[in-house]
């Protein structure tokens, strides 16, 4: 005999749709989502209670001087300049390798894309080391420039290729040539892939601190680190955060109201015919060269030069106890940031993918409070947050895990969302319906269904981990040193050949979970 109607029936056999619709969220789901989302957006209290601890006015008196301006200055003009370049490498890259003919092109376009696993430190080490005169604007912007990159040339890329050659096509039997179309129709179209990595390129900048530290190149990030250092007092150190935070969010706004709503699609059906790829002619030597050069400069000579300095190392320099002692805490600290990382991001990231509403909503926006600010403020917020009301963290390992987490969670609550989206929702409304509760169905169901990508952010926070730098000078316990802050304090007072062992060491580890990450997407 029928029991009910057929839209009781729909909701008795879809609970966790019919929840996620309903906004509501299970405690097991919401509890650490919450923890996480405080602990995330811990870092953005600090600066309010900081800078304004001493009244509006101290706060805007520090604000309001010429050396802020200065680094304002620096800092915006710095980025400028390296978000032109790497439009012009990310863009001209993008279309070699997937636009036209050129010989090789598979193999340049995993060359170009090497770059992101070389810190950004490492390439300012390189070139000060090997031209000690490009200190200042020209080497900060040169290492930057090199390393981020890619940045530009993937999202660029990616679009070229899911980009319908037909409108290029119509465009070249309207009498328009090679050069005139590429800039009316099909750059057009890689507006908002080029926008998007450029704010990310520009993001990278502003809160980059181990190049222009390297290079002795004074930006807000340096700024605020020599601030923190030259005075008790944390307040300027606060107030010009708040400054760069600012600045962020302008940023990030800005980007947004220029791409306004506009959209660059097919409107057929099916999948995109691939483009022909266009022959070089007399730009084939140009164009190799150019593709050559790039790799050179950006992953043939920092290797190079740390070749250099280790032949030139002797026992005078090298200290093998103490890079394998190094080494061993570098990996030791990554891995606790990484599982701590997973940790948080995996409520938030299934909140995201299965629940919808104001709540949902709220907690994803509190796990991106991190991606926002610069690794320096995080760590000055958590140094003021453990000296005031939780001292035994003070300079200990679970204050630098968490600082990690915080700076890391949207990588990891990125690759967590993608997951659960990935994964069927019918099999966790089965076992609802089986008599599982959400922590059941969460731990026997949605996890394992959504491992493998929770497994690829957790190797990707390991790795980002592994090159963080100045969060871990700040907070990295007493006698403990990463390969990243030994070779920033090595290269500090110049001596390149007892550095490069650390960066080598910091690149080999970095490579192998960059590798198996590599191999598990292909």
């Amino acid at each position: 005999m029928a029991t009910g109607t057929s839209a009781d029936k729909a909701r008795r056999a879809h609970p966790v749709r019919q929840a996620a619709k309903a906004g509501r969220i299970p405690w097991a789901l919401g509890l650490p989502a919450t923890v996480a989302a405080i602990l995330a957006v811990l870092p953005l209290g600090y600066l309010a209670v900081r800078a304004l601890e001493h009244g509006p006015r101290y706060a805007w008196d520090i604000v309001a001087t010429e050396r802020t301006a200065v680094l304002l200055g620096r800092s915006i003009g710095l980025a400028a300049v390296v978000v032109a370049a790497c439009l012009v490498l990310g863009v001209s890259l993008a279309w070699l390798t997937t636009r036209t003919a050129l010989p090789w092109a598979g193999g340049w376009a995993v060359l170009v894309t090497l770059p992101l696993a070389v810190p950004s430190y490492v390439a300012a080490f390189a070139w000060l080391s090997a031209a000690p005169q490009l200190a200042g604007f020209a080497g900060a912007a040169l290492s930057l420039t090199l390393v981020s990159f890619p940045y530009v040339h993937l999202p660029v890329a990616a679009a070229l290729r899911g980009t319908d050659p037909a409108q290029e096509e119509a465009a070249r039997s309207l009498g328009l040539g090679p050069v005139r179309t590429f800039w009316r129709v099909t750059l057009p179209q890689l507006r908002p892939a080029a926008a998007g990595g450029s704010v990310l390129v520009a993001l990278y900048v502003f809160s980059d601190f181990g190049a222009v530290s390297l290079m002795r190149y004074d930006t807000f990030t340096r700024g605020i680190y020599t601030s923190y250092r030259a005075s008790f007092d944390r307040t300027p150190a606060a107030a010009l955060s708040v400054v760069l935070v600012a600045l962020t969010v302008a940023l990030v706004a800005a980007e947004a109201r220029t791409r306004g709503r506009a959209a660059y699609t097919r409107t057929g059906t099916g999948t995109a015919r691939p483009a022909d790829r266009a022959s070089l002619g007399k730009w084939l030597a140009p164009s190799l060269s150019w593709c050559g050069a790039v790799t050179a400069a950006a992953v043939v000579f920092p290797l190079g030069t740390l070749g250099y300095w280790l032949a030139a190392g002797d026992s005078a320099t090298w200290d093998p106890a103490r890079l394998a002692e190094t080494a061993w805490a570098t990996l030791g600290v990554a891995a606790a940031g990484a599982a701590l990382t997973t940790v948080l991001a995996l409520p938030i990231g299934v909140i995201a993918a299965r629940h919808r509403g104001r709540v949902a909503h709220l907690l994803e926006q509190a796990a991106y409070a991190g991606h926002a600010l610069p690794g320096i403020t995080i760590a000055l917020s958590l140094v003021f947050f453990a000296v005031r009301y939780a001292h035994p963290l003070y300079q200990e390992l679970p204050l630098l895990v968490g600082a990690y987490a915080v700076l890391f969670l949207p990588v990891a609550v990125a690759a967590t969302r993608a997951a659960v989206l990935q994964a069927p929702p019918v099999l966790e409304d089965v076992a609802r319906s089986l008599g599982r509760g959400p922590w059941r169905v969460l731990r026997e169901v949605t996890v394992p269904l959504a491992a493998p990508g929770v497994a690829a952010g957790a190797a990707l926070t390991f790795v980002v981990c592994m090159k963080e730098l100045p969060a871990t000078l700040l907070l990295r316990p007493t006698g403990m040193d990463t390969l990243a802050t030994r070779l920033w304090t090595e290269t500090g007072v110049g001596s390149f050949a007892a550095a490069a062992p650390y960066a080598a060491a910091l690149i080999l580890l970095a490579a192998i979970p960059s590798y198996l990450l590599g191999r598990h997407r292909t």
